[in-house]
């Protein structure tokens, strides 16, 4: 009975470490744009290892209730809800390549063009309408082209996800 535990307990830990191997560099780099420090030099990006880990933590703690779920749609689901929570942390620029987006612009903007992800995903995700969430992202990406202009500073009282 313990051989049998201790087998899929080591089953389990190289299944999450042949994920992590595959998936982790691409998740890191989705976290330093949410976060907008800079990826250079090594080790410059601390606060997105930080939410990275934690992410990640999470999928290894729920990793045998996934059943089939797509394991890394699971940690970019946690990553992006637990900058949505921290986006307070990360309003200063840093260096970074969306640094002039407000958090919940890089937030939209990453998931819609960088991650791909649908629009009516983005919203629910984020408990946003999907019109609200096409606004943000047509507007961040047009100030992050240099085309668009600052909207006014969002009150901080609204949760991060509600329309203004």
């Amino acid at each position: 009975m313990r051989e049998r535990h201790a087998v899929r307990l080591r089953r389990r830990a190289q299944e999450f470490e042949a994920f992590v191997a595959g998936a982790a560099g691409r998740l890191l780099h989705t976290a330093t744009l949410l976060t907008a420090e800079p990826a250079d030099p090594p080790g410059a990006n601390e606060r997105a290892l930080r939410l990275l880990t934690a992410a990640l933590a999470r999928t290894y703690a729920d990793w045998d209730r996934l059943h089939g779920e797509d394991p890394y749609n699971r940690t970019r689901q946690d990553l992006a809800t637990r900058f949505a929570r921290q986006a307070w942390r990360h309003r200063r620029p840093r260096g970074g390549q969306l640094d002039r987006l407000t958090p919940q612009e890089r937030l939209v903007l990453v998931l819609r063009l960088y991650e791909g992800v649908p629009e009516e995903q983005t919203a629910a995700l984020l408990g946003m309408p999907v019109e609200r969430v096409r606004v943000v992202c047509i507007g961040a990406a047009a100030r992050f082209r240099g085309t668009g202009t600052r909207p006014p500073r969002r009150d901080r009282t609204r949760p991060l996800g509600t329309a203004p």
